[in-house]
C-alpha cells in the first residue's frame, strides 16, 4: 500500500505536459448550439392523455403530442415538456425545430413489451456492431431528416429496461437487433444534453449521418455485464462535440464509427470533425475511446481529450480489419489520465467480424497520423498491443509524455506498425523509437499542419489527478 503510494505521487511530480504553439479550433462548430433555444408553443404530456404511474403505456399520448406540435415547426419551433412522473412508452418520432424536455424528476421508460418498438429497414451501411442484415428494431427516441431537435432536461432520466433485451440476445431468441434510447438519422443542429441515460438494450446515443451534433453534460449507465451498452457512438456524422459526460456501461465509453465492410465503402459517408472533451469512463468490456471496427467509410479529424478512464478494459483503442477499406487519420488524443485499466492503448489489425461473406478481403484500412501524448496511468496491465495487418503496415503512431505504471513484465507488444514515440515510459517498442537521423514527423490536431516531435516543456500535471471523478452508480 505504501508502495502504490509513493508511485503515485512519483508520477504526479515527474508526469509533464507538451504546450503546443497553436490556438485550437476544435469543436467551434459548436460553439453556437445550445439546449436552451426559446420555443414560442409548450405543451405537457398530460395535455394528451399521459399518465406517469410507470404503468400505463403512453406510445399514443406522446405520438400525438408530436404530431400536434408539428404544426408549429415553421412558427419558432415547440417544445413538448415531461413533468415528474414515470412515463411508460413504446418508441416515438420527433419532429423538427422540437424541444423534448423532461424534468428533473422525469423517467421515460421503455415498454417491455418488443412490439411497441417497431421493425424497420437496417441502415444503409449496416453500421451498427452485431447488426443483422435484416430488419431492426426502431429506437426508443428516433427521426429523420430533421434540424433543429433538442432533447434535454434538468438531469431527468430515459431508461430503456434493457435487462430483458440483454436477457432475449444471451439466449439467441432476437429476430432482430436490440434498439438504441435514442437515434437520429440525416439530422442536423441536434443538442442531447443534461439527462440520464440507462439501461439501453444496445447503444445508447447513436446520431448517424448527421451533421452539427453537441452531446453534453449527459450520464450514461449501465452494468459493467451489459452487452452492447455503448455510450455515445458518432456513425457517419461530421462536425460532432462531446463533452462533460459521465459513463459506466457495459462496451465503449465513445466510439466513433462510419460503416461496415463494403456496405461502408460504397456509402462512402465518414465521420469527421469530431471534438471530444472532458469525460469520466468506466467500461469492463469496451474503451475509454474508440474507433472502428466499423470505419468503412473512413475516420478522419478527431481531437479528444481530458479523458478519465478507470477501472476499464481498455484505454484507448482502434479496431479495423481486412474487408475494412476506408480509414483512421488525423486522430489526436491528449491529457488523459488512467487507473485500474487491462490495457492502455490497443490497435487491432485483426478484429475480424463481417456482417456476410460478400466483404472484399483485399480492401484493406489505413491508419495513420494517430497521437497521444500527455498520458498518465495508475495500476495498468499492459501499456499496449499495436498490431497491423501483413501488408498494410499502420504508419505514423505518435507517442509522446506517456507515463504507465504497467504490472506486466513485457509492457508493450508491436508489430507491422511504424512511428514515433518520445519520453515514454516504460520505453515504447522498437518499431515506434526515433532513429536520431530521421526528422520525426507527428499529427497535432490541427487539420493541415504537423508537429515535430521535441522534448516537453516541464508543467505540472498534477490537477489531472485531483480533479474528481464523478460518483459511480450502483446497481
Amino acid at each position: 500500500m505504501r508502495r502504490s503510494a509513493s508511485l503515485f505521487q512519483v508520477l504526479l511530480v515527474f508526469t509533464t505536459v507538451v504546450e503546443t504553439q497553436w490556438s485550437t479550433v476544435s469543436g467551434i462548430y459548436c460553439k453556437e448550439m445550445s439546449p436552451n433555444v426559446y420555443r414560442p408553443h409548450s405543451v405537457t404530456i398530460t395535455e394528451f392523455g399521459a399518465v406517469g404511474d410507470g404503468v400505463t403505456l403512453n406510445t399514443k399520448a406522446f405520438q400525438n403530442a408530436i404530431f400536434y406540435l408539428n404544426s408549429f415547426a415553421d412558427k419558432g419551433g415547440a417544445q413538448l415538456f415531461v413533468p415528474a412522473g414515470k412515463w411508460l412508452t413504446g418508441s416515438f418520432g420527433l419532429i423538427s425545430h422540437l424541444t423534448l424536455s423532461l424534468d428533473k424528476d422525469a423517467v421515460i421508460i421503455g415498454s417491455l413489451d418488443s412490439s411497441d418498438w417497431p421493425v424497420v429497414d437496417p441502415l444503409p451501411s449496416y453500421g451498427r456492431g452485431r447488426e443483422l442484415p435484416g430488419k431492426r428494431h426502431q429506437s426508443l427516441i428516433f427521426g429523420s431528416h430533421l434540424t433543429d431537435v433538442i432533447i434535454t432536461g434538468a438531469n431527468g432520466t430515459i431508461d430503456g429496461q434493457g435487462a430483458t433485451w440483454w436477457g432475449w440476445f444471451h439466449n439467441h431468441t432476437l429476430n432482430y437487433t436490440r434498439p438504441h434510447l435514442v437515434e437520429l438519422m440525416y439530422s442536423t443542429n441536434v443538442v442531447i444534453s443534461n439527462l440520464t441515460f440507462k439501461n439501453s438494450p444496445f447503444w445508447n446515443i447513436h446520431p448517424v449521418y448527421c451533421s452539427q451534433v453537441l452531446v453534453q453534460h449527459v450520464t450514461i449507465l449501465a452494468p459493467l455485464n451489459s452487452p452492447n451498452t455503448d455510450g455515445i457512438d458518432p456513425d457517419s456524422s461530421t462536425n460532432v462535440c462531446i463533452n462533460h459526460c459521465y459513463v459506466r456501461n457495459g462496451d465503449d465509453v465513445i466510439v466513433i464509427k462510419s460503416g461496415w465492410d463494403e456496405y461502408g465503402i460504397s456509402l462512402a459517408q465518414p465521420s469527421s470533425n469530431i471534438s471530444i472533451s472532458n469525460i469520466t469512463g468506466e467500461t469492463r468490456g469496451g474503451a475509454g475511446i474508440a474507433f472502428g471496427s466499423e470505419m468503412s467509410g473512413g475516420i478522419s479529424e478527431v481531437r479528444a481529450e481530458g479523458l478519465r478512464i478507470v477501472n476499464s478494459l481498455h484505454g484507448i483503442r482502434i479496431k479495423t480489419a481486412p474487408g475494412r477499406g476506408g480509414y483512421v487519420k488525423n486522430v489526436y488524443i491528449a491529457d488523459v489520465s488512467m487507473e485500474n485499466v487491462s490495457m492502455a492503448i490497443r490497435i487491432t489489425g485483426n478484429y475480424g467480424e463481417h456482417p456476410d461473406d460478400k466483404y472484399d478481403r483485399n480492401a484493406l484500412p489505413m491508419i495513420s497520423n494517430i497521437t497521444i501524448k500527455d498520458v498518465v496511468g495508475i495500476n495498468i496491465g499492459v501499456a499496449g498491443i499495436l498490431e497491423g495487418i501483413q501488408g498494410d503496415n499502420f504508419s505514423s503512431i505518435c507517442l509522446s509524455n506517456v507515463s504507465l505504471s504497467v504490472q506486466s513484465l513485457h509492457p508493450w507488444n508491436c508489430s507491422l506498425i511504424e512511428g514515433y514515440s518520445n519520453s515514454v515510459i516504460p520505453e515504447s517498442c522498437e518499431q515506434l523509437r526515433s532513429n536520431c537521423r530521421q526528422t520525426p514527423v507527428c499529427y497535432d490536431g490541427s487539420t493541415s499542419s504537423a508537429m515535430r516531435v521535441q522534448a516537453p516543456r516541464h508543467k505540472s500535471s498534477t490537477s489531472q489527478f485531483l480533479s474528481p471523478f464523478l460518483k459511480l452508480a450502483s446497481f
